[in-house]
């Protein structure tokens, strides 16, 4: 074997990571016939009106050839329009909104564009994978600020927060509400933040692709707060609010400057995606109140089910004000590790949760955690409490 084929194939930043967590789990479910409550996708499609909106895209020949890189216009109005009326920001659809293949392209664009070999990226642990990977491929470090609870939830600890940065910090990666411990960061632990982010001059990219499901609290976007629509770059899509994970149109708002930056990345990666579900995308956004209102009530009855149901079980569970999951401790049901207990779980009880610790760069904190996703209909979270009662 020569010198150059001795060599690893995989290039040493992704060295420390192989397929993840959700497709090895997801296939143990397929394998099993177990229900799959580990990957966060809704088991129903989104609004009926939307689906129609891209059926009648396709047949009008509207996003069947590339689209503009940018996004659509029609789709771009339609999120500067979400933005003003949500949340009092003004963007100009023109400049500071860029339409992706799905939040996962954004964060990963964002963070190519603005992540140099050697910069540190402070964020939330335990966090959402591909975070860490992007990070990775970027050349950065990333910088863990762990999220510890207590009877009541998740929280940040601020002063651990302020003595990650340091003058190779290069940006905060923040997730709000947090997958996966369903945390809504407060007004308060915001505001801390963006005087921390002006203090320091960081940029932040902040995911808020559950901006919609918040079932206790407010969401706040950080672009709101003094100082911090210059230095945000502010992440959502379509999945989470309109429920059809598998179009994957995200997109990012931010100023003009970081737009063009993070778009000089994503023309590398996907170039364009998804042409005429933007146009669905866009009328979908622009449903009434009542839409999200209605998607926001009926998954905080399905956490209570599953809350309720768990907690009869006899896990310790927490909680969470938003997102589609629920984070559970196993240790009083007798066991230790949650990667051998999610692995066994599927042949002992027909049911697959997520172990919570591969989200964790510390190990031990998320060691006995385990993640259950509620976003399901009624009667398959009824009969997987059921099958873990039975357990």
């Amino acid at each position: 074997m020569t010198a150059a084929a001795a060599r690893p194939l995989l290039n040493v930043h992704l060295a420390e990571f192989g397929t993840t967590i959700f497709a090895e789990m997801s296939a143990l479910a397929v394998r099993t016939g177990a229900i799959n409550l580990g990957q966060g996708f809704p088991d129903t499609d989104g609004p009926e009106a939307v689906r129609e909106a891209a059926v009648r895209a396709l047949r009008d020949g509207r996003g069947n050839q590339y689209p503009p890189g940018p996004g659509v216009p029609e789709l771009r109005h339609a999120i500067a329009v979400h933005q003003q009326t949500r949340y009092g920001l003004a963007y100009d659809p023109d400049r500071e909104v860029l339409v992706t293949a799905g939040a996962t392209e954004a964060i990963a664009a964002s963070l190519l564009a603005l992540v140099a070999p050697g910069d540190e990226v402070v964020g939330l642990e335990p966090y959402y994978d591909s975070y860490a990977a992007c990070i990775a491929m970027a050349g950065g470090k990333r910088v863990p600020v762990t999220l510890r609870p207590d009877e009541t939830g998740f929280h940040l600890d601020l002063d651990e927060l302020r003595a990650a940065v340091t003058d190779r910090t290069r940006l905060i990666l923040l997730n709000t509400p947090h997958n996966p411990t369903g945390t809504v960061l407060t007004r308060a632990e915001l505001t801390a933040i963006a005087e921390l982010a002006v203090e320091r001059d960081l940029l932040v990219i902040t995911d808020e692709v559950y901006e919609h499901l918040v079932f206790d609290g407010e969401h706040i976007p950080l672009a709101s707060l003094p100082g911090m629509r210059e230095r945000t770059v502010t992440i959502s899509s379509s999945g989470k609010s309109l429920s059809f994970t598998g179009w994957k149109v995200g997109w990012i708002t931010a100023t003009p400057e970081l737009v063009t930056a993070v778009r000089t990345a994503k023309q590398f990666l996907t170039y364009v995606a998804s042409g005429p579900f933007q146009y669905a995308i866009a009328e979908g956004l622009a449903l009434p109140p009542a839409y999200f209102d209605g998607l926001r009530d009926e998954l905080r009855a399905k956490r209570d089910l599953l809350a309720a149901g768990l907690e009869d079980v006899g896990f310790k569970v927490y909680r969470p004000a938003g997102t589609y999951f629920i984070t559970t401790d196993i240790t009083p049901l007798g066991a230790r590790d949650g990667v051998e207990f999610c692995l066994a779980l599927p042949e002992r009880a027909g049911v697959v949760a997520i172990p919570t610790s591969v989200f964790y760069d510390d190990k031990e904190a998320g060691r006995s955690l385990v993640r259950f996703a509620f976003c399901k209909k009624t009667e398959v979270l009824e009969e997987a409490v059921a099958r873990l009662k039975s357990w």
